[in-house]
């Protein structure tokens, strides 16, 4: 199995005064949501259970992730990894002007098991590569590769903002040691 991406060929301006240039730009093509009473399904299918455990034992599962999640715990999603929640706020020299306003949103973190990140690094990726009227122009297949490791990195996400990332340089108070949650 291989994962598929697009780049497809866009003029891209870096400020509102340039005439721009055209760039190839890259995103994984998504085949289709899954809907939960599939993945029920299969996962009643190949565990052997009756899909009303099976749906008993997943939302359970959710409700006790939810929960503790909630309260403040790094909870374990057996076989992907694990997810907490955290936030990005403001930072403040003086402690009077510590409040709740400071906060700029809550997130969700998800810390991939290595099971998960080395099955990724081992799936070849197929890009297929289109002009800008539509034309695929180059197919570019992988074998395998690098897993980005946001939690363990301590450069910032080189994408610019809009473009699906964080704004470069800004660890908005997520940088590793510090008071997060």
């Amino acid at each position: 199995m291989a994962l598929k991406v697009k780049a497809v060929e866009r003029l891209l301006k870096f400020d509102k005064d340039s005439a721009g240039e055209y760039r190839y730009v890259m995103k994984p093509e998504m085949y289709s949501t899954l809907s939960q009473a599939k993945v029920i399904r299969e996962a009643a299918l190949r565990s052997g259970v009756n899909q009303g455990v099976m749906q008993a034992c997943w939302d359970a599962a959710g409700e006790v992730i939810k929960a503790w999640a909630t309260e403040g715990h790094s909870v374990a999603l057996p076989g992907l990894g694990s997810m907490r929640f955290g936030l990005r706020s403001k930072s403040v020299d003086n402690v009077n002007d510590v409040k709740t306003g400071l906060i700029k949103s809550r997130r969700i973190i998800f810390t991939p098991s290595v099971g998960l990140k080395d099955e990724l690094a081992n799936t070849s990726i197929v890009i297929t590569c289109y002009d800008r009227n539509g034309n695929e122009v180059k197919r570019v297949t992988s074998t395998s590769g690098e897993v980005e490791d946001e939690e363990n990195s301590l450069t910032p996400d080189p994408s610019p903002v809009g473009e699906g990332g964080e704004n470069p340089g800004d660890n908005g108070g997520d940088e590793p040691g510090a008071d997060k949650d």
